[in-house]
């Protein structure tokens, strides 16, 4: 049988799993009374990918339509997960680059085929969601050869075939149609992926020797080592070595081949070049190692993984609840639980920190607060402190990551906007009107600077901002930015809070707990109106009285409090304060919660 390995590469959001869902019906890969042909985000299986709706992890699966197998491969349109990104490219000889009708190549449009056409891989354009009233084709077109021409490595990467698709109605056309309500399906995407995608270079006499692009685990077979075969093929039971990135080696005995069908994994006898495979049996293996044959240990090129730009401190709960509502509570378990994900989490990183605490390091905000979401529900508690940004010592001089900042927001909200990033020293390097009444603005700006940006551009543009990041480089730290957020009511006294105590602190700022909440002293309630730190006791109640008053004395109007997610919670926070994570709850807190304590330190 034939053979294609194509990947999938998108920005955020622009349908590329819904694309995906699609291909996996159409081909016939299930039947029509399977519970997936009726599912739609088939390959995102993970609760928080069905949750936030975007992909988080990488994932392969394959298709016959003809005479051909075609593995697909999916991959994250967050720029947080580019780690993903970068390392499951190397399984591919083609790739299938989703750019909405409507907002055009985006940020992370330009960091994945960045990456595509560095590994030289075939490129086939899809202009999807051509049915949105707003969709601007030819102007996409334009902006999208543009960013070939910017980015192409060699001449042939300008000339690509391009489709048109509706992918929410599994459909597609070679030309523009005219009738998007017309019959038609993904034809046009398959033979577009038969007939540019090149086969891939079989060397099947040779030595067997694979790089190993990602790892997986169950209870039952353990490691998964998964890869493209590069050359040679495999059988249950050969003996391989694994050689490690300092040039050592170690020998294992492979147990079982699989390949993929649809969402399953299929054991078989054999697998050859060309083809992914997952591999059991080698849990010496590691992302980014060779696995080769024992005879003819032989090293491919490794995988390059850009540097984490942010890290942020994890230890385990010291609060006055801590151990009420977790399962693992102890430094030792979440220790254990990190190294864990440091073995399958390439961009992730992990040191020691100087109190008993461990820094963990990734590619963004979204990328951290997924793992301690994940740590969360799988019954950890913890403590968490404010993300900083990771800067390095370039020339004997300091320097700090920069991005590049997209903001698409309605048109009226532009000059709020444009003052909150210009108050973080962003430097505006674009702006183009829409055709939808919003605009988009281009900045530049340290990461420094964009750390808790996202919730107040929210707040200055009632919900409608839309931001992307992409990393650009390296530069000299700038100028300090000012504290932009207001100080913070703190729980004087521990107890439950009360509505006469919450009506007290409700008229000094905006208050996040409601009446019944168990709070203690230092824990954080609400945000002040003024910018110094305020105590306050939440657990007070109304005195009583021989005489009762009579109308609106006795009435209490409790406005909702604000709930924060994780996100929205690390971004508020400032650097004399902790969140603390549990099954259960996220509660703010002052990392001193003494109050005698926190006046010493600031002296």
């Amino acid at each position: 049988m034939k053979l294609r390995n194509v990947a999938v590469i998108a920005h955020v959001d622009h349908g590329k799993t819904t694309l995906v869902d699609g291909l996996l019906k159409q081909s016939k890969t299930f039947r029509e009374n399977e519970a997936a042909f009726s599912q739609t985000l088939i390959m995102d299986s993970h609760d928080q990918e069905r949750e936030r709706g975007i992909t988080i992890l990488a994932k392969n699966t394959s298709v016959n339509y003809g005479d051909t197998k075609i593995n697909i491969i999916d991959t994250p349109g967050h720029a947080d997960f580019g780690g993903e990104v970068e390392r499951t490219l190397n399984m591919a000889d083609g790739a299938i680059l989703v750019v909405d009708a409507q907002e055009g190549p985006m940020p992370q449009t330009r960091f994945v085929l960045k990456k595509a056409l560095e590994l030289g891989l075939k490129p086939i354009v899809i202009i999807n969601k051509i049915d949105k009233p707003n969709a601007e084709i030819e102007a996409v077109i334009d902006r999208t050869h543009d960013l070939f021409l910017e980015l192409a490595t060699e001449p042939e990467q300008l000339e690509f075939p391009i489709c048109f698709a509706d992918g929410r109605s599994g459909k597609a056309w070679e030309q523009m149609p005219g009738d998007i309500d017309a019959s038609a399906d993904l034809a046009p995407v398959f033979k577009a992926i038969l007939e540019h995608v090149p086969a891939p270079d079989i060397n099947a006499d040779q030595p067997f020797q694979m790089l190993v692009a990602s790892l997986d685990q169950d209870d039952y077979q353990g490691k998964y080592a998964v890869g493209r075969i590069s050359r040679g093929s495999i059988r249950p039971g050969a003996a391989v070595a694994v050689i490690r990135a300092d040039g050592t080696t170690e020998e294992a005995v492979v147990s079982r081949v699989y390949v993929s069908w649809g969402l399953k994994r299929v054991e078989v006898d054999e697998a050859r070049a060309g083809d992914i495979v997952a591999l059991t049996g080698i849990a010496a293996a590691g992302i980014g190692e060779i696995i080769a044959d024992i005879e003819n240990p032989v090293a491919l090129p490794t995988i390059d993984i850009e540097e984490p730009t942010l890290k942020i401190s994890v230890s385990a709960n010291t609060s006055p609840l801590a151990g009420r509502e977790g399962r693992f509570v102890t430094s030792r378990q979440i220790l254990a639980r990190i190294e864990r994900e440091l073995e399958t989490n390439v961009s992730l990183r992990m040191e020691t920190g100087g109190q008993g605490d461990y820094i963990l390091s990734g590619r963004g905000e979204l990328h951290l607060s997924v793992f301690i979401e994940t740590l969360r529900r799988e019954g950890y508690e913890l403590q968490v402190g404010k993300p900083r940004v990771i800067t390095r010592e370039i020339d004997g001089r300091m320097h700090e990551p920069v991005e590049e900042l997209t903001i698409d927001v309605d048109s009226e909200y532009v000059g709020a906007v444009t003052g909150e990033v210009g108050r973080r020293k962003g430097v505006l390097m674009g702006q183009e009107m829409g055709a939808d009444g919003t605009t988009r603005l281009v900045f530049e700006l340290s990461t420094r600077g964009s750390l808790g940006l996202r919730n107040q551009l929210l707040t200055l543009s009632r919900g409608t901002a839309v931001m992307n990041s992409l990393f650009l480089r390296f530069q000299p730290v700038g100028a300090p930015i000012q504290r932009i957020r207001n100080g913070a009511l703190i729980a004087s006294e521990a107890g439950r809070a009360v509505a006469f105590g919450l009506n007290n602190a409700q008229q000094r700022g905006t208050v996040f707990i409601s009446p019944q909440t168990q709070v203690y002293a230092g824990m954080i309630v609400g945000l002040n109106s003024r910018d110094e730190d305020l105590e306050i006791n939440v657990t007070k109640e109304k005195k009583l009285t021989n005489t009762r008053a009579a109308g609106a004395d006795d009435a209490i109007i409790l406005t909702p409090p604000t709930v924060f997610s994780l996100e929205q919670s690390l971004d508020f926070l400032e650097d004399d304060e902790l969140l603390e994570v549990t099954p259960e709850s996220l509660r703010l807190r002052k990392k001193l919660l003494n109050r005698s304590d926190r006046s010493r330190a600031r002296k």
